[in-house]
């Protein structure tokens, strides 16, 4: 499927399967969840969120045009480009490949270990073709090994929202088998919230969602996923929060009145 210009219909198109460079693997394909940010320029103007993304941060500027969408590819490891490395890429390998493509290794994020805010990214089905299709290429090095026990479209989405809301429970300090539970805050209750919630559940923390005023199917959404409370960002919960993480611009305002004196946030970055 090819993406040509926003708001147009994605096209069924037969292309050449890809050749992998050096560096790269190429993947069969068996299946690509859809994520939001697709939609931020797809269709701009969609709803709130695009409007957010695209037109007040300037993140998401013109796409590599025409262009195979999407970057929550699950598939099978099809053909090895040179300088791979065969023990941890064979033929046959599942393997995922996630937004983040391409990074330059030189700027200062990269060096600091912080390559999501490379100067220089290449994004997969943004700036590099993606998942709606038969065979995609990848660069190996952003490719991650998938395990047998998760079928493709329940690991398929663990691929952005997954690994969004995962790093964010992590430098938000939480951690596996801690031994006092928290009062966890999360702010925009959306794909990698929902994911977030039922790790923070699993480990026997309490969830307490704050979505837009009025959002009352996504309040409805995040208790059924677990959250002990949830309402409008402007709203109080029932009790202080312990910490907090912020997926959408919402709250800003009045997000430190639920806090707890020695409690904390952290805002997740989507790139």
């Amino acid at each position: 499927m090819v993406f040509e210009a926003p708001g147009s219909a994605l096209k069924l198109t037969k292309l050449p399967i890809p050749e992998p460079r050096d560096g790269q693997v190429r993947v069969k394909a068996s299946a690509c969840a859809v994520c939001r940010t697709d939609l931020h320029w797809y269709a701009p103007g969609f709803d709130f969120l695009p409007r957010i993304a695209a037109q007040v941060d300037g993140e998401l500027k013109e796409p590599n045009l025409p262009i195979i969408p999407g970057h929550e590819i699950v598939g099978l490891v099809d053909k090895i480009g040179r300088g791979v490395d065969r023990l941890q890429f064979s033929i046959g390998a599942r393997v995922g490949i996630p937004w983040l493509g391409r990074t330059c290794g030189s700027c200062s994020y990269c060096v600091d270990g912080a390559e999501n805010l490379c100067d220089e990214p290449g994004f997969t089905g943004y700036t590099i073709d993606g998942g709606y299709t038969e065979y995609a290429v990848a660069n190996s090095a952003y490719c991650f090994s998938l395990p047998e026990n998760y079928p493709d479209v329940k690991a398929s989405p663990l691929l952005c929202a997954g690994l969004i809301g995962y790093r964010s429970l992590r430098m938000a300090g939480i951690t596996p088998g801690m031994p006092k539970p928290r009062k966890f805050g999360i702010y925009g209750f959306g794909a990698a919230a929902h994911i977030a919630a039922q790790v923070l559940r699993h480990e026997g923390h309490e969830v307490y969602g704050f979505t837009r005023p009025g959002d009352v199917e996504a309040q409805a959404f995040a208790r059924k996923v677990g959250a002990t409370w949830s309402g409008d960002s402007t709203a109080s919960p029932p009790q202080l929060l312990d910490a907090a993480i912020i997926f959408a611009s919402v709250g800003y305002r009045s997000l430190w009145q639920p806090f707890a004196r020695a409690g904390w946030w952290f805002a997740a970055r989507f790139t």
